[in-house]
């Protein structure tokens, strides 16, 4: 899927704040932080746990899961901390106007 796909607009979401969205078959977090946002895979590469239901850091750029605390990156899906190893895929997030769009990532 390489088209920018409407997911929701800019005040659905909190800043900082996180809303999950399916955008095809796949769900995933959008993210507010610092004014930017961004999108992420719902799913903890340690045990699957949704994304969407743990903390956002503006300040360290980071959420965390709620389960056993993993903290990953906003902008690029990369595991922070224990106990994940492996990222989280990391999709590209653009705003026109008061809309935002995700474009999936490939794999």
């Amino acid at each position: 899927m390489s088209d920018f796909i409407p997911v929701a607009r800019t005040s659905d979401i909190p800043d900082p704040g996180s809303l999950l969205v399916e955008v095809g078959e796949r769900l995933v977090v959008l993210l507010h932080a610092a004014g930017h946002f961004y999108a992420l895979d719902d799913v903890c590469t340690h045990d699957g746990g949704p994304l969407s239901e743990g903390p956002v850091d503006s300040a360290a750029g980071t959420i965390a899961c709620p389960r056993h605390g993993a903290k990953f990156d906003l902008r690029s899906g990369a595991a922070l901390t224990m106990p994940a190893t492996q990222p989280t895929k990391s999709h590209v997030v653009k705003v026109d106007g008061e809309q935002l769009f995700v474009r999936l990532s490939d794999g």
